[in-house]
């Protein structure tokens, strides 16, 4: 992959981080992964941080700070929202409201429910990836 930054995921759960470790190592992607069990810690991350993170796959049910209030903490500060990094829900839970909310009232560019098979969130993750190496936006080299 050329575009060379960290993919950031906010996942509290251990296992489905593991899953990710496994599945982005599998598919051939060679950012680095950097994990964030707590959205507040991923906030102070990006707020420090001079690398530009290639993307961003957030779990909705987050403890504390949920998927939504990262995503609307990040949209609301200006810093932040220039960086304008891929943001991604990838998420066991996918209600109706919350994909409304997503693209209507957050600048997300993607929710996706994550599938149990292991299969279909490595297909699902190689679409994701595979658009925004290919996708021109304000960060891109």
């Amino acid at each position: 992959m050329a575009k060379s930054g960290p993919i950031l995921i906010v996942e509290d759960d251990p296992d489905d981080q593991e899953i990710y470790k496994q599945i982005i190592k599998d598919i051939g992607v060679q950012n680095k992964i950097i994990f964030f069990s707590l959205a507040s810690d991923g906030l102070e991350y990006l707020k420090e941080t001079t690398e530009q993170p290639f993307v961003i796959l957030c779990d909705i049910n987050l403890p504390v700070i949920n998927g939504i209030q990262f995503k609307q903490r990040i949209d609301s500060d200006p810093y932040l929202r220039r960086k304008s990094i891929p943001f991604i829900f990838f998420s066991t839970s996918a209600e109706k409201s919350q994909v409304h909310k997503g693209y209507t009232e957050l600048t997300v560019q993607g929710f996706f429910k994550k599938e149990y098979s292991v299969e279909e969130m490595s297909k699902s993750l190689s679409v994701i990836f595979a658009y925004w190496e290919l996708c021109k936006h304000p960060n891109s080299e």
